[in-house]
């Protein structure tokens, strides 16, 4: 019988998530300063629909924002970047593949913040590559 998994609280999430942005480069953490990081339960139907899913145990993470490369001189001021994690959905994930707490919160931050910079996937394993312990 497999020992049940202790599910860390928001704050660990918002902590190690931020722990993860700190050990980025120095040039990615620059472009990321101003980014709101947020820990939600599950995704809002909008959060859902914004990338065609349903079903909301399916959203680790969302980026929501203008990724730099789609950003203008001549646009107006955007709103900051928001970076969410959806604590349900990792815990899942973190139950039904054994990845451990950090590296998952890790790998979503990472990726999530690749969109900020409109990195491909490719781009996003580098990057996280690059934050490893």
């Amino acid at each position: 019988m497999q020992e049940p998994v202790e599910e860390p609280p928001p704050a660990a999430f918002e902590t190690c998530a931020r722990a993860a942005l700190s050990r980025m480069p120095e040039e990615f953490r620059e472009q990321l300063e101003g980014t709101v990081l947020r820990i939600e339960e599950f995704a809002r139907p909008e959060q859902l629909a914004s990338v065609d899913i349903e079903n909301r145990w399916e959203l680790t993470g969302l980026y929501e924002g203008v990724p730099l490369t789609e950003q203008s001189v001549w646009d107006h001021a955007p709103m900051p970047p928001i970076i969410s994690l959806f604590r349900q959905p990792l815990m899942r994930e973190m139950r039904e593949t054994g990845v451990g707490f950090e590296e998952l919160v890790r790998h979503v931050v990472i990726h999530e913040a690749g969109h900020h910079f409109g990195f491909s996937d490719d781009d996003m394993h580098a990057l996280e590559d690059m934050v490893r312990d």
